[in-house]
């Protein structure tokens, strides 16, 4: 595709980028649908310097927003969808009309991700490892849309976990109990646990070993989503596997966020297929 005045641009803002697979995916989707678009990766310190200067480039369409700007790019946008202003946090900008509007496509894409796995999430017990800005877009994303019955967050800053146990339930209604993440508290509560969804970086490469869940207290009838998607198969999807759990890797939310930024900025449907096999080579 020849690259012109009329090309769109999309881009990754973040610090570091280099790692990013978010360039190969989009790319390759927009090249699928013939797309006059390209996406780049923007190494970015000063945010709201860089969305000043976005702002004044014609040819910007949005961007993808990565740590450690989630929550710091907020106040330099013109609005701000519902779910995101709540979870507090956004990692999509979309540029229309003058305009930029935050997303946060990380609550969608972990429901997509769980549903597409087949999860019927309506009055079930889910248990949260985590507390920080992957599991607040999660958690805000269950309270609102999915009807769980009992949300239970489990983590390490007692502080962090409090605030969005506070938030998730003035905002939601949704039950929520929170606690201590240790192997006591996981004995008590896991066996009536239908759905673990785990977003801490535990078991994240170059840690590929640890895991913050024992394996004998994993059982058959529970879902274990883990966010971590480097490697592609954690330490703990690989233990909950041998206990007969049912699995969703961090690979689907990872799509599914994905081709919910695509659709954002290009109104067209997704090539799914495209983006996971761009997506898959980069782990095979």
């Amino acid at each position: 595709m020849d690259i012109n005045a009329h090309t769109q641009f999309c881009g990754v803002i973040g610090n570091p980028v280099e790692h990013s697979l978010s360039p190969a995916i989009h790319n390759a989707a927009f090249q699928k649908l013939g797309l006059n678009f390209v996406y780049l990766a923007f190494r970015v310190e000063a945010i709201g310097d860089a969305i000043k200067g976005l702002r004044a480039l014609g040819n910007f369409r949005g961007a993808s927003v990565t740590i450690p700007h989630k929550v710091t790019a907020v106040p330099f946008l013109d609005s701000v969808e519902p779910t995101a202003r709540h979870i507090g946090a956004i990692n999509t900008i979309v540029a229309a009309g003058g305009t930029l509007t935050g997303y946060n496509t990380d609550a969608t894409g972990a429901l997509r991700a769980l549903r597409e796995g087949g999860v019927a999430l309506k009055g079930t017990q889910v248990v949260m490892l985590g507390s920080g800005g992957a599991a607040r877009a999660i958690a805000f994303a269950l309270g609102t849309e999915a009807g769980v019955g009992r949300l239970t967050l489990l983590g390490i800053d007692s502080q962090e976990r409090a605030a969005l146990a506070r938030d998730l339930q003035s905002k939601t209604g949704m039950t929520v109990e929170e606690s201590c993440l240790d192997e006591g508290i996981l004995r008590k509560i896991l066996p009536d646990t239908h759905v673990l969804i785990h977003c801490t970086p535990m078991g994240m490469s170059p840690k590929v070993n640890e895991s913050a869940v024992s394996p004998a207290l994993l059982h058959a009838g529970l879902t274990v989503m883990d966010i971590v998607y480097n490697p592609r198969d954690t330490q703990l999807l690989k233990d909950a596997k041998a206990r007969g759990c049912r699995t969703i890797p961090g690979l689907e939310m990872f799509l599914h966020q994905a081709a919910a930024q695509f659709e954002l900025w290009t109104n067209c449907a997704a090539p799914a297929d495209v983006m996971r096999t761009v997506l898959e080579s980069r782990f095979s």
